[in-house]
């Protein structure tokens, strides 16, 4: 049986409740559900325990997280829950350290993490279109990826040894949204990912 811990991301906001992020999360859980996975999710603007999460990321072998693209980065809740949970999992649960230490400071950085056989997967929303990313001719981003602007987040998780699925991004939501289309992009990339059968539906 497949454990699966999914995490909401979402910072609700007047001009943004998180509507469109909650209704991803609850496709993502139909889908587990159908599978027979276990499940566990957290919202984390609802707050957490840190001790009950640094054991939902031992349970897990799966970890979904969805959340809105805030100032080129993480909400700020998810960054807190990120501090938090994975700062105390630094005590040899998650991770023993750095990988190195003081004996044999020579091993590599960032080796030093216990969660090798966990996946996880990026699931965001944002403001900017698709065309945005990916085309030097673009000024902003200068042709860089959404994985290229994920990287430092990337990073954190590789720290704890967990290993990347791709990335789903649902893009323009504010000016040019295509709800019904990204819903039918992220079922069919979360049973790819995650190795579901094809023909599942979350309807």
């Amino acid at each position: 049986m497949t454990n699966v811990l999914i995490v909401n991301g979402h910072q609700p906001f007047p001009t943004s409740p998180g509507t469109l992020n909650f209704a991803f999360v609850e496709r993502a859980r139909r889908i587990f559900e159908a599978a027979d996975w276990n499940i566990r999710t957290t919202h984390v603007a609802d707050g957490w325990d840190t001790e009950e999460e640094v054991a939902n990321q031992l349970w897990a072998g799966q970890i979904l997280f969805q959340f809105p693209l805030n100032s080129m980065g993480l909400p700020w809740p998810l960054k807190r829950y990120l501090d938090e949970v994975y700062t105390a999992g630094m005590d040899g649960r998650l991770s023993k350290g750095d990988g190195r230490s003081r004996k044999d400071p020579s091993r590599q950085y960032g080796s030093g993490g216990h969660l090798t056989e966990t996946q996880y997967m990026l699931s965001l929303t944002l403001n900017a279109p698709r065309m945005a990313f990916g085309d030097p001719n673009q000024n902003f981003f200068e042709g860089r990826s959404v994985e290229d602007l994920l990287w430092p987040v990337h990073l954190n998780f590789r720290f704890f040894g967990m290993q990347a699925l791709p990335s789903f991004a649902a893009y323009d939501v504010s000016k040019a949204p295509t709800i019904a289309a990204d819903f039918e992009r992220f079922d069919a990339h979360l049973r790819s990912a995650f190795g579901l059968p094809a023909q599942q539906s979350s309807a």
